[in-house]
């Protein structure tokens, strides 16, 4: 092989990105994998009060208390299904710059599969769905569409005030 050649397959390499795959019912999604901090099985959660339903509650991991939502309820209204491969998956939610990144678990079925591609295969679908911001571009391929959620647009300004408190800035405190 020839040290051009060597050089364009690390180049192609570099530009590939690891991605989670999961399902909603039938659909495929994906996280970008960097987002991810643990995949653990499902435990039990302690519920939250006066919460969307989709919040399924808050589980203790490491000493930290982890706010845990339903991605399937929060997506169609419909809590995921207990299957052996629904997993509770720990994000690092970064909602915005200056924020430290917090834990925050997400209910995902089906959440047993890896994809590696180059993150511009994702083309955005053409929908101003504002209703779910998280939704981002879609990558199609031999078993049909799949598309990148978008950690950090995963709650509300208003979820995430009652779920992570502590990161209020002064002027949200007040």
């Amino acid at each position: 092989m020839s040290d051009l050649a060597a050089k364009g397959g690390v180049v192609a390499a570099a530009k590939k990105a690891l991605f989670l795959v999961f399902h909603i019912g039938t659909e495929r999604y994906a996280l970008k994998a960097t987002e991810v901090a643990e995949v653990l099985p499902r435990r039990p959660l302690k519920p939250i009060a006066h919460t969307p339903a989709w919040v399924a509650g808050i589980f203790a991991h490491r000493g930290v208390m982890v706010p845990v939502i339903d991605l399937s309820a929060l997506t169609f209204g419909s809590p995921a299904q207990a299957r052996t491969s629904t997993r509770l998956v720990l994000v690092n939610y970064r909602p915005e710059p200056w924020v430290d990144a917090r834990w925050l678990g997400l209910i995902l079925e089906q959440a047993t599969d890896t994809l590696r591609c180059d993150p511009a295969d994702f083309q955005p679908y053409g929908l101003d769905n504002r209703q779910a911001p998280y939704l981002g571009p879609v990558r199609e391929d031999e078993q049909g569409l799949m598309q990148w959620i978008g950690v950090g647009d995963l709650l509300t300004a208003q979820v995430r005030t009652l779920l992570f408190s502590d990161d209020l800035t002064p002027q949200e405190a007040r």
